[in-house]
C-alpha cells in the first residue's frame, strides 16, 4: 500500500482504530489481559475506543500489548512510517523518515525501531530442501595503507576482519533466516543451522569454509570450492549471496553504521522484506495483521 493509498483509506485516528480492532479482533473483541470476551465499549467522550473487561475489570483498547501501545503519535502517521519503511527496498533513515512524517528525528526514530522490531519473526517455520549458508561481514571499506604498521584486522575484507558478522541460511525459493553475531566459529555456526533448518529434510550448501564441517556431520553437505569455481551444477551459494546483496546495499545506501546493539533489527527488517517478496500489495495487510498480535 502507497502514501496516497493510506491517506485515502485511513483519513483520521478514528479509521485507524476501526481498522485495527477489525484486524485484530473481527466480530469479538476480548481484553488482551485475561482473553475474556465479556468486554463492553467504554463510554468516555476523551479516551476514544477504550473497552471495560468486566471479567478482570481492566479498561483497555486495541492497541494494548502491541508496537502502537501508548502511542502518542497519531495512528495515521504510524500507517503512513509502516507504509514508507515497507516500500523502501534500500530501507530508510529515521532523518528520511522525521522529513517525510513532519516528526522530529527521535520520534522517527521510535516508530522506526517499533516498526522493525515487529518484524523479528520469533515463531518462523524451519527451512528444509536446498539450503545455502553464508556468512558477510558488515562495516566502513577497507582503507589500504602504505603505513605496515597501520595494516590491522580493521582494513581486511571477509573472515578475519574486525568487521560485525552475520550469519544467514536460506531455502532455494523460499525464505531467509540471519542474525548478527559474535563470532562465525564452527559452533556457533552450528546451532544458528540447528536452530532453523529441519536436518533431516534438508541439503546444505556451503562454501568451504572449515566452519561448516561441524554441521556437515550432522546432515546432508555439499561444497563449492571459491577459489576454483562459484557454481558446479545445482551446487552454489549464489541465493545467499543476492540476500547479502540487499543487506549491504542498506548499509551502503542509507544507514553508513549499525551498531551492535540494534543490528538485528536492521538484518530483521531485510529477512521480512526478503520472505514477504512475493505480496505485492498485500504486505501492507500482512505486516499488520502481525504487529497487532506483538
Amino acid at each position: 500500500m502507497n502514501l496516497i493509498q493510506v491517506f485515502q483509506k485511513f483519513p483520521d485516528h478514528e479509521s485507524c482504530l476501526e481498522h485495527l480492532e477489525i484486524v485484530r479482533w473481527g466480530d469479538h473483541p476480548a481484553c488482551p489481559h485475561c482473553k475474556s470476551t465479556k468486554v463492553a465499549r467504554k463510554q468516555d467522550n476523551d479516551r476514544e475506543g477504550r473497552w471495560n473487561c468486566h471479567n478482570c475489570k481492566s479498561s483497555f483498547n486495541v492497541l494494548s500489548g502491541t508496537i502502537f501501545q501508548k502511542t502518542k503519535i497519531p495512528l495515521q502517521k504510524w500507517f503512513l512510517a509502516i507504509s514508507l519503511v515497507l516500500n523502501a527496498k534500500k530501507s530508510i533513515s529515521s532523518h528520511q523518515l522525521s522529513r517525510d512524517l513532519d516528526v522530529n528525528q527521535k520520534s522517527a526514530w521510535y516508530l522506526r525501531t517499533r516498526i522493525r522490531k515487529a518484524m523479528i519473526e520469533s515463531d518462523a517455520g524451519m527451512l528444509q530442501g536446498i539450503v545455502e549458508a553464508d556468512e558477510c561481514y558488515v562495516g566502513g571499506k577497507p582503507r589500504k595503507s602504505n603505513k605496515s604498521e597501520n595494516r590491522d584486522n580493521t582494513n581486511k575484507r571477509g573472515r578475519g576482519t574486525a568487521k560485525m558478522p552475520i550469519i544467514g541460511v536460506v531455502e532455494r525459493n523460499g525464505e531467509v533466516r540471519a542474525e548478527q553475531t559474535n563470532n562465525t566459529s564452527g559452533t556457533t555456526i552450528s546451532a544458528f543451522i540447528e536452530k532453523h533448518v529441519d536436518l533431516i529434510g534438508s541439503l546444505l550448501m556451503t562454501d568451504e569454509y572449515k566452519g561448516y564441517n561441524k554441521i556437515g556431520k550432522k546432515m546432508k553437505h555439499a561444497v563449492i570450492n571459491h577459489a576454483h569455481e562459484y557454481v558446479n551444477g545445482l551446487t552454489n551459494t549464489n541465493t545467499i549471496e543476492g540476500f547479502w546483496a540487499l543487506v549491504k546495499r542498506g548499509w551502503y545506501g542509507q544507514h553508513h553504521h549499525y551498531s551492535r546493539k540494534y543490528a538485528n533489527h536492521y538484518v530483521a527488517e531485510t529477512c521480512y522484506k526478503y520472505n514477504n517478496r512475493n505480496l505485492n500489495g498485500c504486505v501492507f495487510s500482512s505486516f499488520m495483521k502481525m504487529a497487532i498480535s506483538k
